[in-house]
């Protein structure tokens, strides 16, 4: 059984875009929760479910929480920083989560936004720091930040968390993605939380999004019901060129295991603003479906993505003849 995951966002949240989408394939939808919260989503959520009425089913609901992840804070529009400028963080500048400062030392590179924008420390104070921009591009609010080779501790779950999942059994959600696992705590912190408001019986999926996560993997896979490969953050622990070969042993692990497990990111992405996929996205799709991926996920495509209806149309035509070729082959 393989499940489909769009990402509701307001480039669908409508029941005229949601039914398509379901028609097309679309048999699980992810509620992003760092940047709302359960009861804000009530309108898409309510959407959702007029759309899973009509079409006759009930898709998977999974909330992705804010776990331990950092982010920047709001911005009053979105900034555009080119190669060669400055920019501070701290201080008289963008908001950054406070653990991050003393960590800020000069050559320190910093990852916004899933890496889409890198800057280097040129002057590190206490209170922030001056960074050349090395990899432009547009910033956003509340978009992540990382700084590669430093690991931050911090708690696996938000209040913001505790408070969503204090109600996601009012608003069916099915699932809690948690973020940024590190160790079988972080699981073990999730899987009390939902017990202590007597919701047992939702699924755990357990993001892998940093090395932490990946060298404690088999540690893990007890403590969720789903593994997650959240190739985002991922490929900022990782040189892209070593991500696919991390993204392969671990799906190798979850197999021997018989432990289900979902890819995610970037799927589709340029189906964002083209309403048709590289081959090389289609060839993606294809081959995490012959690792044995159970889920998989698009994000952007359908949350913010001009083309929601069509990305779920190629992700469930490539899945199924993926599914059809493995078995016809005898793929193993």
């Amino acid at each position: 059984m393989l499940t489909l995951f769009g990402t509701l966002g307001p480039a669908c949240a409508d029941r005229e875009v949601l039914r398509p989408m379901m028609a097309a394939g679309m048999d699980g939808v992810r509620l992003n929760l760092s940047h709302t919260t359960l009861q804000q989503s009530a309108p898409w959520l309510e959407e959702l479910q007029a759309a899973a009425a009509l079409e006759g089913v009930k898709p998977l609901l999974l909330v992705d929480l804010q776990g331990p992840e950092l982010r920047i804070g709001k911005v009053k529009e979105p900034l555009e920083y080119t190669v060669g400028s400055r920019v501070v963080l701290g201080k008289d500048g963008l908001e950054v989560p406070e653990c991050l400062l003393p960590h800020m030392h000069k050559g320190q590179e910093v990852l916004l936004d899933d890496g889409k924008l890198l800057l280097k420390v040129e002057v590190a104070v206490p209170t922030g720091a001056i960074c050349r921009v090395e990899r432009g591009g547009i910033l956003q609010s509340r978009k992540s930040i990382a700084l590669p080779g430093v690991e931050i501790d911090s708690p696996a779950l938000t209040a913001a968390d505790l408070g969503n999942i204090s109600r996601a059994k009012e608003y069916g959600v099915g699932g809690v993605m948690q973020p940024f696992v590190r160790g079988p705590q972080d699981l073990r912190a999730l899987r009390l939380a939902l017990k202590a408001v007597e919701a047992p019986e939702i699924k755990i999926y357990a993001k892998l999004e940093n090395r932490r996560g990946i060298q404690q993997l088999e540690s893990l896979l007890p403590e969720a019901d789903e593994m997650v490969i959240a190739r985002g953050d991922l490929g900022n622990a990782y040189p892209l060129w070593e991500l696919i070969g991390v993204q392969k042993d671990a799906a190798a692990i979850c197999r021997a295991a018989n432990k289900s497990f979902m890819v995610v990111t970037q799927m589709l992405a340029s189906m964002e603003k083209s309403p048709l996929p590289t081959r090389a996205e289609v060839s993606d799709i294809f081959n995490a479906v012959l690792d044995g991926a159970s889920s998989l996920m698009v994000t952007g495509e359908t949350a913010v993505g001009q083309y929601p209806v069509q990305v779920m149309d190629y992700l469930a035509k490539t899945a199924a003849q993926a599914l059809h070729w493995k078995k016809e082959n005898r793929y193993e």
